[in-house]
């Protein structure tokens, strides 16, 4: 299989280094954006074996800045990133006030970083001459369906309100753009996640358990396989499509 080169915004959470690692194991060169120094100084540490001989490049860039997707998408044309991962967050714009209600700021930099992001970025690459062939944009659980305060000590302030609407915004965002797209042959799907175990503490992680079919969170192994599905050769007739990975979640 030949090198692919995939662009893949907000690789330092754990999201992005769980793919960053697969897609570097699977001989890719992956072009991978923070807006943290530090954050991407230790991602580069980690991977440095990549890092030296090219397949990982690192890109400091605030998404947030307004002409940021079109001179990113400038930077990387040229090293002909074939598929595009939506993945950039801010935890600051998931700040809700102690009643759980949300503020404008807060709502607009969710749904400017969550959906204007990527609609800017893949207009941006293609407009610059990627060969961009297919994106993905990472979603959630909580943009199919709502919360279940069943699993939430406070769940007003857990599970803020803005990551849902903005989630389930992304999910549209993506069935527009596989229309709009189709005729330049990009195909354009999400994956939507459920809670992945991360620091979960263990009654959280039993209470959700209970919740849902599998009886447990995702893990790290459970990430990148739906992703490299939807890029990879075998999925050219899927476009449009949200695969939920859940462990059955949505199913209850």
């Amino acid at each position: 299989m030949s090198q692919r080169t995939i662009l893949l915004t907000g690789a330092t959470g754990r999201i992005g280094r769980v793919l960053t690692r697969h897609f570097l194991k699977a001989g890719d060169r992956v072009v991978a954006t923070s807006r943290s120094r530090e954050s991407a100084a230790v991602l580069e540490a980690e991977f440095a074996e990549h890092s030296e001989k090219g397949s990982l490049r690192l890109k400091i860039v605030d998404l947030d800045e307004p002409e940021a997707c079109a001179a990113l998408a400038g930077a990387v044309a040229a090293m002909g990133p074939a598929a595009l991962i939506n993945n950039a967050r801010n935890l600051v714009n998931l700040a809700v006030g102690s009643d759980g209600n949300v503020g404008r700021a807060e709502f607009e930099g969710e749904l400017r970083l969550g959906v204007i992001v990527p609609y800017e970025l893949t207009v941006a690459l293609l407009d610059a001459g990627a060969p961009l062939g297919a994106v993905v944009n990472i979603g959630s659980i909580y943009g199919v369906t709502a919360f279940n305060t069943a699993l939430y000590d406070d769940p007003g302030r857990q599970a803020p309100l803005q990551y849902g609407v903005a989630k389930a915004a992304l999910l549209h965002l993506t069935k527009e753009l596989a229309v709009r797209l189709a005729p330049r042959n990009v195909r354009v799907n999400a994956v939507s996640y459920g809670g992945v175990e991360g620091r979960a503490p263990q009654e959280f992680r039993a209470r959700y358990g209970r919740l849902c079919p599998q009886g447990r969170m995702l893990d790290d192994d459970d990430i990148a396989g739906p992703v490299e599905f939807l890029i990879s050769s075998g999925a050219r007739a899927v476009t449009g499509h949200n695969l939920i990975a859940d462990g059955g979640w949505t199913l209850w």
